[in-house]
């Protein structure tokens, strides 16, 4: 197999956002005086989006869907201001982008984090000119695992999802890997463990960023 292209996700995957969410969160959480969670918690709740994100960290008796759409709207609010206080890029991360750019590879991100903030993140810690396509969340079009997106990033790169890899954290990621046709490799470095990884269709489990990098060049001898 020929892979010439690759698709991220972002958080727990290029980035390491762990700590700005749950603090984000936690402050929300404090200023209506509800529970706050450990930050090792997070890991378990994010990769279904915001609006899903809300949902778990909010007490079971919270239901009222205006109340927990104001929520997430002063969630938003408080990450816009802290998103980039403790987010890193993960070890090896950006010199897998280099390595990806110079061997001509495209590269593509897909995260369920709104697009809004997709963008600016991307844009800060690594340039929105390296991507071929940087897609958050978007009205309109589905969340991952549904791979819609995924394949609308094949099509507007002009290759075939088979020949695309696709690098993610979590079992959502394999779910969305498989289901658009590509390869699913499992970065365990990120925010849920292997085991969850290989249950949800993992091809590959990556445990050092540079492996892709062999895995690319192997592919194209």
């Amino acid at each position: 197999m020929n892979y010439s292209a690759i698709i991220f996700d972002l958080d727990g995957t290029l980035l390491n956002t762990l700590d700005d969410l749950a603090n984000s969160m936690n402050f929300v959480l404090k200023q209506h005086r509800f529970p706050e969670h450990p930050v090792e918690n997070y890991k378990m709740f994010v990769g279904n989006g915001m609006e899903k994100l809300v949902k778990r960290v909010l007490p079971s008796v919270c239901e009222d869907e205006l109340f927990m759409q104001s929520f997430l709207d002063e969630f938003k609010k408080q990450y816009d201001l802290k998103w980039h206080d403790c987010t890193v890029p993960y070890p090896g991360i950006i010199e897998l982008i280099d390595n990806l750019h110079t061997l001509g590879i495209k590269m593509s991100v897909l995260s369920n984090k709104p697009d809004h903030f997709t963008q600016v993140i991307i844009d800060y810690f690594f340039g929105l000119n390296r991507f071929e396509c940087v897609y958050g969340a978007r009205a309109g079009v589905p969340k991952k695992p549904d791979p819609t997106a995924a394949l609308e990033v094949a099509h507007r790169s002009d290759i075939q999802p088979s020949d695309y890899l696709y690098l993610g954290d979590s079992g959502v990621d394999m779910q969305t890997a498989n289901a658009a046709g590509m390869y699913a490799l499992g970065a365990t470095w990120g925010f849920r463990e292997a085991d969850e990884l290989k249950a949800n269709g993992a091809q590959k489990l990556i445990y050092d960023p540079n492996e892709i990098i062999e895995l690319v060049r192997n592919s194209i001898r």
